[in-house]
């Protein structure tokens, strides 16, 4: 038994699971965890000192891969005056300032400490503000695991969602709709039925957690028509596609304005910070200024927006995102030409430096399309890769991301690595 199968033994007895975050467990998988014990550009090492080549990116903020020494330095630099203050602090003030000269729908920005704060609270503020219940969510996006959100779509068109975890009160999610991804007749449909009764539409404009689902343009144009139309509000979750998909987010590829935006993943650098923000008016309703109740102790810590501030300036650099699209593409090209040549059906495709593999063979559209992959091929991929020092998410539902790190050599790796992998593929599966 190597270390990591031990370490995670003992992690057993003292935490739920062994992990702190279930995809982490390796449940739909197989196996033991690995480890991690330290990291370094595209690179991984665990606490055996195994090296793999890194595609989750601590689930996308590592844009500027581990270890930046221009923000480790920033970092240290502010450890060295303090860790919390629960004060306001300059940092607070000048990583606003950043997000709003990058985001051009972004009026004011409240910042938080998770997704689930940001989405949690962009929802309240969206009731708060129109006086409101009902909220729209698309099956297989995820916004975090407040209550509300943690629902199952019912057999029907309109039936109200149903909870998907115990421990959350059927009540909690009695106002809450669950309609299909890249379905915009069928949000018609809803809008027109209930349009008045509906606070709020909650999206990610590029799906990230039933694997990579981008949205159709006409999705989302015709859901900025109608929240528009029935004065609804619009959030578009970019938790995991701001900064990542392009430095101006998913917003700007598909030329929509959304009322609210959450933020994530890299405007923390890889340090706990999340953030909504969106218009004024609405953004106003928040207290001291409003009648909508948020806080957090240890928002806008002083180390964690130094931390991401330090990132946002890195990722303006010149030709940046150009570098990044093209090695995610160059990635997702390359796999499906080594996985046609091995013979298994697979398809894959990137956003920016985000991408999605598919046991299929055509990229999926729609969650149901999603649960089509062909998991037990995926599991033998997954480990023939780990084995090969390629870590990829374990999971079939799961995006992969890229590093700027990730240059030509690394890709080249992978490649080969995913040669042996795909081999394997074909020889279990046929």
């Amino acid at each position: 038994m190597d270390r990591n199968e031990t370490l995670f033994d003992r992690a057993q007895k003292s935490i739920p699971g062994g992990v702190n975050s279930p995809v982490r467990a390796f449940r739909s998988v197989g196996g033991s965890p690995k480890f991690i014990d330290r990291a370094l550009g595209p690179h991984l090492f665990d606490i055996e000192g195994k090296r793999y080549i890194d595609y989750i990116g601590s689930w996308g903020p590592m844009i500027l891969g581990h270890n930046n020494p221009i923000v480790i330095k920033a970092v240290k630099e502010a450890v060295d005056k303090g860790l919390s203050f629960g004060t306001p602090t300059e940092g607070e003030v000048l990583i606003a300032e950043e997000i709003k000269s990058i985001i051009p729908s972004i009026d004011l920005v409240r910042f938080v400490s998770s997704g689930t704060e940001a989405g949690m609270s962009a929802i309240r503020l969206a009731r708060g503000y129109t006086g409101r219940n009902k909220i729209i969510k698309f099956e297989g996006c995820y916004h975090g695991h407040s209550d509300s959100l943690l629902v199952k779509a019912g057999s029907g068109l309109l039936t109200f969602g149903t909870p998907s975890s115990s421990g959350v009160p059927a009540p909690v999610t009695s106002d809450t709709l669950v309609l299909e991804y890249n379905n915009p007749e069928q949000l018609k449909e809803v809008f027109k039925k209930q349009g008045d009764e509906i606070a709020c539409v909650i999206v990610e404009a590029v799906a990230g957690n039933m694997n990579l689902v981008p949205a159709t343009q006409e999705f989302l144009d015709t859901m900025r028509e109608l929240t528009a139309k029935y004065g609804a509000v619009l959030i578009v979750d970019e938790v995991m596609t701001g900064f990542r998909v392009a430095l101006r987010g998913a917003q700007s590829l598909y030329h929509i304005e959304p009322d609210l935006t959450m933020f994530g993943k890299v405007i923390g650098g890889g340090m706990p910070v999340a953030a909504f923000g969106g218009r004024a008016d609405i953004m106003n309703c928040i207290a001291p200024l409003g009648p909508v109740y948020q806080a957090g102790t240890l928002s806008g810590n002083p180390v964690a927006v130094t931390c991401g501030l330090a990132t946002l300036k890195e990722i303006q650099k010149e030709g940046f995102y150009q570098r990044l699209t093209a090695q995610t593409k160059k990635l997702v090209t390359g796999l499906g030409e080594v996985a046609k040549k091995a013979g298994v059906k697979f398809s894959a495709q990137s956003v920016g430096g985000m991408f999605g593999i598919y046991f299929r063979g055509k990229c999926p559209t729609k969650f149901n399309e999603v649960m089509e992959c062909d998991k037990d091929q995926f599991r033998t991929f997954f480990h023939a890769m780990l084995d090969h020092g390629v870590y990829l998410a374990p999971s079939t539902f799961e995006a992969g991301f890229v590093s700027i790190t990730h240059d030509d050599s690394v890709i080249k790796r992978t490649l080969d690595a995913a040669e042996s992998a795909f081999a394997e593929v074909k020889k279990v599966h046929g």
